[in-house]
């Protein structure tokens, strides 16, 4: 079988997919902008020809820059065909618009499509917060002008696939019963417990397993993920456990939501708004960790708190619960679908600051009551989002389903 699989940022969800079909034998190519690659497998890269236009209806900016990057993915597409490559399968994450055009190039290829989030003004993400969030009809409007493009991956996909099922829910109806449900996967055999695991801070202060460590990691410290809720509780939690730490991972930047405001990083702007009721001696920012050294972070963990808005459900989630990790996370939905409150985990109400700030000093004083729910945690992740044993064969069946679609 000939197989494209398709990512701006190649291979983001599909670097355990694609090396499989590589090993077994099959034509493996890969289209993106970026990315690290993987080795063994032709890359195309592409880069758009030219930049969103100035004076465009705002509405319409968007669906512009998806369309930009289509024609550059189709024109490397097209010197793929022209090197006689035509995949039967296309697989492609079409979030940024690079698979708009592709069918224009194979009609006959058969695609799945990974279909992270599909965006509605109301009852998920975009008015879940009101701290951040105004009635603005154009705001709802440049939002629904924003799902365009997924509006036409959808109609061009054979099958779809979302990694949780909270994520397929919010999918229109129409297309919903041609998406499967299965989780990128965690590699649990990498991803465990460590007893003796540490964590070497700045200033040389270490931190082991066992200690009273409160953890939270993101990509980037942002609302979207719970950072301003986490930062308001944590005063009083390092108030009544004057021995705990917060190792707090994450960047500057924003990956989800509205930018900060001019010149400023939501990172400060919560770290300003408590640091006069805070230790901050206790308080250690790592920014970005190196792989291997996240995974001691969530080791070394009494207590990691995960938040987020009614969104797409974040790796680390899951890795904590592989690492055997006591985690405290928002109930909200892609957390709900996972974590089962006083049995693999615990959960409070994301805007729920003292009822987050309890919860973590109830974990930190009574560390042997919650062994329990670490080990289900770990159970969970070995049951349910095993990439080895569970998710990657999900994932492999699924393209051989997609391939015998003809």
């Amino acid at each position: 079988m000939n197989l494209l699989f398709v990512h701006q940022n190649f291979p983001g969800q599909f670097k355990h997919l694609a090396p499989h079909f590589q090993r077994a034998g099959h034509q493996v190519r890969a289209l993106a902008i970026d990315g690290a690659g993987l080795p063994g497998i032709d890359v195309r890269r592409y880069k758009p020809s030219r930049n969103t236009s100035r004076d465009i209806h705002p509405w319409a900016q968007e669906f512009e820059t998806k369309v930009i990057r289509g024609e550059a993915c189709a024109a490397a597409a097209s010197q793929l065909k022209e090197e006689r490559f035509n995949p039967e399968v296309i697989v492609a994450n079409p979030g940024w618009g690079e698979s708009l055009f592709l069918k224009d190039v194979w009609p006959q290829a058969r695609m799945l499509a990974l279909i992270e989030f599909f965006y509605g003004a109301r009852g998920l993400d975009f008015d879940f917060d009101p701290e951040f969030h105004r009635a603005d009809v154009a705001r709802d409007a440049k939002l629904r002008a924003k799902n365009a493009h997924m509006l036409m991956a959808l109609a061009d996909m054979d099958r779809g696939l979302s990694p949780t099922h909270f994520q397929r829910s919010v999918i229109p109806e129409a297309f919903r019963e041609r998406v499967a449900v299965i989780f990128d996967g965690i590699d649990t055999g990498v991803v465990r417990p460590d007893s003796d695991a540490a964590v070497t801070l700045p200033g040389g202060r270490v931190a082991r397993a066992g200690d009273e460590i409160v953890t939270f990691v993101n990509r980037n410290l942002e609302p979207y993920r719970g950072y301003h809720v986490f930062m308001r509780a944590l005063p009083e939690i390092l108030r009544r456990r004057p021995n705990a730490l917060a190792l707090i991972v994450g960047a500057d930047g924003v990956s989800y939501g509205a930018p900060a405001p001019q010149g400023k990083t939501w990172k400060q702007i919560f770290l300003d708004e408590v640091k006069d009721h805070l230790d901050t001696d206790r308080v250690f920012f790592l920014g970005r960790l190196a792989y291997a050294d996240y995974l001691k972070v969530l080791q070394v963990s009494a207590c990691h708190v995960y938040l987020t808005y009614p969104f797409v459900l974040g790796w680390s989630c899951i890795e904590a619960l592989s690492a055997g990790a006591l985690v405290v996370g928002s109930a909200t939905p892609p957390v709900e679908e996972v974590i089962a409150h006083g049995k693999n985990g615990l959960l409070v109400d994301f805007f729920d600051i003292d009822a987050l700030a309890q919860r973590v000093i109830d974990c930190l004083a009574h560390p042997a009551r919650y062994a329990p729910l670490r080990a289900a945690a770990r159970q969970t992740a070995l049951e349910r989002y095993d990439l080895a044993t569970i998710c990657l064969p999900q994932q492999v069946r699924l393209i051989e389903a997609v391939n015998g679609d003809r």
